[in-house]
């Protein structure tokens, strides 16, 4: 993060951070620089550092600024999805015989990766509850290279302590990556709390319009920022101009999105733990929530993601997902409309039979920004 930043607020920074004014035109919105190469004076004579956009793409660096300006990082990287942002990092800082530690909640797209490409490649993982310290300590082997963190997690809104996990992986002199997916930065900063590296799907909340996909990599230190940003290019999976000048407009209303998100949430969990048909909710923000104490520590409000289990099994929560109609049935999470979705055959049908298989009768919510009480209303039809 630059000087100029650090000393603002969240939600300036949001606004301003790699915002710069067209130095041409004084365009307060940095342009959309749709353009693959760029004229060189002589060889070697590039103007700004830039070449081709693979490499560099001045739309790319301004949404790169931002991200770590708003993470307290020193360094950010966009790709064209959050998996693309996962495998270089993996591929970057892995090598075959080496071993990861990954939770027993993961996005089921980050374990096909593991399981399916990962592996092949020869690195192994062991799965770890990674809301318990001792669990994770007891996962850690002499081939560990990285401990990998959600939190909250993918669907079941586990919570985990960063700063004490961060501890762990000091202790055993290995690097801490946090998905902060589910928090966004607004809500959650791992950086300031001892992780190495913060992954994001910029699809969710940073983009928070369903309108665009990409990811994001920011890091704690600059050489390992320079390491990333070598294979990001060697790589190529990088974010558009487009994409990037999307996720960069959306992140401009990040702090109040956030704000509505959470407080909506809350109504929905209040109602939900009240309905005769709901067996269990699953929230941070609830007292009763084994990681409330340490999600209310490190986190600003506990978002809006809420999951739930049904009477009935699996049958009942497909048929609730069906009877909503305000809610979208649909995969991805973040936007400013509501979704529902069933995860057991739609986000984490990938974990069927492992270690990170979801219940059958859980509902997961991505809370939108609508009235509360249209979406109060819609769940309650859809519960019957």
């Amino acid at each position: 993060m630059s000087d100029q930043h650090s000393h603002q607020s969240f939600e300036t920074r949001a606004i301003h951070a790699g915002n710069t004014a067209d130095p041409l035109t004084g365009a307060v919105v940095p342009p959309i620089y749709q353009v693959s190469t760029y004229k060189q004076d002589g060889v070697g004579g590039l103007r700004g550092g830039y070449e081709y956009s693979r490499s560099a793409n001045p739309t790319r660096t301004a949404l790169e600024e931002n991200l770590a300006a708003l993470e307290g990082g020193r360094r950010g990287l966009a790709f064209a999805s959050g998996l693309a942002a996962e495998d270089c990092l993996l591929r970057t800082l892995l090598a075959p015989g080496d071993h990861v530690v990954i939770p027993n909640d993961a996005y089921g797209g980050t374990f096909r990766l593991f399981a399916k490409v990962v592996e092949r490649w020869g690195v192994d993982f062991s799965v770890a509850n990674t809301s318990d310290i001792d669990s994770v300590r007891d996962a850690v082997n002499e081939r560990t290279k990285l401990i990998w963190v959600e939190t909250p997690s993918n669907p079941l809104l586990g919570i985990t302590d960063i700063e004490a996990v961060a501890g762990v992986a000091r202790q055993a002199g290995v690097k801490l990556v946090v998905d902060n997916t589910f928090a966004s930065p607004y809500l959650q900063q791992p950086l300031a709390l001892g992780a190495d590296v913060v992954v994001h799907s910029l699809t969710k909340y940073m983009g928070g319009h369903s309108d665009v996909v990409g990811g994001a990599l920011v890091t704690a230190d600059e050489a390992l920022g320079e390491e990333l940003a070598y294979h990001q290019n060697a790589m190529g999976a990088v974010a558009g101009p487009f994409d990037s000048w999307i996720v960069l407009r959306g992140i401009k209303t990040l702090a109040v999105r956030m704000d509505r998100h959470s407080e909506n949430a809350e109504k929905i969990v209040e109602m939900l733990t009240q309905h005769p048909k709901v067996t269990q909710v699953l929230y941070p923000g609830l007292p009763e929530h084994p990681g409330h104490e340490v999600a209310a520590k490190q986190m600003r409000s506990f978002g809006g993601m809420i999951s739930f289990r049904v009477e009935g099994g699996e049958e009942a929560a497909v048929e609730v997902c069906n009877r909503a109609r305000l809610f979208t049935l649909g995969e991805s999470l973040g936007g400013v409309e509501s979704l529902i979705e069933h995860p057991g055959r739609m986000t984490h049908a990938s974990v069927a039979g492992s270690a990170l298989e979801v219940p059958a009768d859980l509902v997961r919510l991505s809370v939108g920004i609508e009235n509360v009480d249209d979406l109060l209303a819609d769940l309650r039809t859809a519960l019957g």
